[in-house]
């Protein structure tokens, strides 16, 4: 499968998401949430991300998923060290750190971070941050397909 994965654009120049992931300094995302939810235990080695500032409706990177770390029911401070000790590849700010402070973790770590040549993203509907599709061609305009939510669900 293909991940496309959204990247907050807060922050300035230099502290965004991608802007982090294109220079090397962040080499993990973190997706949580009170309950399973995507990319938890949908996500596995080898397979290829895509990402997107959210906004911008242009996919404009790629990687390899290298490892993959799913985690359920966990504690406040279970959360807490999760997080802490893989600070080093996931280069959170504080408000990240707390957004992020969430039951269920998905770790999803890459490699061979790659800028590609724009994509532009053909937005449909209720898309949530992360979507697992077959190709990136399914949600590029001019190949885009209807999007489907059975990938999607658990």
């Amino acid at each position: 499968m293909v991940h496309l994965v959204y990247c907050d654009n807060a922050g300035k120049k230099g502290e965004r998401v991608l802007d982090k992931i294109l220079a090397g300094t962040k080499t993990m995302v973190v997706r949580g949430a009170a309950g399973r939810k995507i990319p938890h235990s949908r996500v596995s080695a080898d397979e290829l991300l895509y990402f997107m500032e959210k906004g911008s409706g242009k996919i404009t990177a790629s990687a390899k998923v290298t490892e993959v770390e799913n985690f359920v029911k966990l504690s406040d401070e279970e959360i807490t060290e999760i997080l802490k000790d893989r600070q080093p590849m996931l280069n959170l700010t504080e408000k990240q750190k707390v957004r992020w402070h969430k039951k269920c973790l998905c770790l999803v770590a890459f490699a061979d971070v790659r800028e590609i040549e724009p994509l532009e993203f053909d937005h449909q509907g209720n898309m949530d941050d992360w979507l697992i599709i077959e190709k990136i061609e399914d949600v590029v305009k001019g190949t885009s397909i209807p999007y489907n939510y059975e990938k999607s669900r658990f």
